[in-house]
């Protein structure tokens, strides 16, 4: 285990700005797209938040929380909501995707950023495990979410990722696509069991894997199964893209 203390989730800088604590952000110097779900393939900015609330075993983003394999101190800075402002606005790209770790654990520090993304000319998409409920201020015009509910097969107690209030809540805000990570039939039974049991809809399903063998063995496994359901499919274009390679 490290010895280094997290960066502070402190909201402010010394000097009284709002700050977020961030992994990384990519897309300006060097252009990538949006990788999956219902935006795949758009061009895309990407801001990467630091912490999570859950540990799931298969998580391809540990270095946002396991601070057993990762110095926190390495891997997040503090950075004002000023200048990540300006960072996006210094690309004609449109579309920023917020993502983590969990997003929503800084919410209060990303309403004044998402209002100046918005006034900026950009529209926004977050990545979330769905366990957090975003505040009134978040649900807003050029503002959406895609859920991303996190089953046992993934490697987390489904009583810490399944949340149905929360489902619910991003249901009634009608600004929600629910993206599941799936390998097996298994899978695909237990995301149809909650899709019907919190009126969860669209419904996206992601083939698990960062190599391009296993996507393209999960996907030949799954597809038959998701197109009788009526269900959405997404690749993961950033693996198949970049190799799975960092700031891509």
């Amino acid at each position: 285990m490290t010895t280094s203390e997290p960066v502070s989730l402190e909201p402010t800088s010394d000097k009284g700005e709002s700050c977020l604590i961030v992994a990384e952000c990519f897309g300006v110097e060097v252009p990538t797209f949006q990788g999956e779900g219902p935006s795949c393939g758009h061009p895309a900015l990407f801001i990467r938040l630091s912490r999570c609330n859950l540990t799931c075993e298969k998580c391809d983003t540990r270095y946002t929380w396991d601070w057993s394999q990762f110095d926190p101190r390495k891997e997040s800075t503090k950075r004002t909501v000023a200048h990540l402002v300006a960072w996006t606005a210094s690309s004609p790209v449109e579309l920023v995707v917020i993502t983590g770790g969990e997003p929503l654990i800084q919410q209060a520090q990303l309403v004044p950023l998402v209002q100046g993304l918005i006034a900026a000319g950009k529209r926004v998409e977050f990545e979330t495990n769905g366990t957090i409920a975003p505040v009134p201020e978040l649900v807003a015009d050029g503002v959406r979410f895609n859920v991303s509910p996190k089953l046992a097969s993934f490697g987390v107690k489904e009583t810490k990722s399944i949340v149905p209030a929360v489902l619910e809540a991003f249901v009634a805000s009608r600004r929600a696509a629910f993206k599941f990570v799936a390998s097996t039939m298994a899978d695909l039974d237990r995301i149809a069991e909650l899709a019907d049991a919190h009126r969860l809809a669209p419904v996206w399903v992601m083939p698990e894997g960062t190599t391009l063998e296993a996507i393209t063995a999960t996907t030949r496994v799954l597809a038959d199964a998701v197109a009788a359901r009526h269900w959405h499919f997404t690749t993961r274009l950033h693996v198949l893209a970049f190799a799975d390679a960092r700031g891509r």
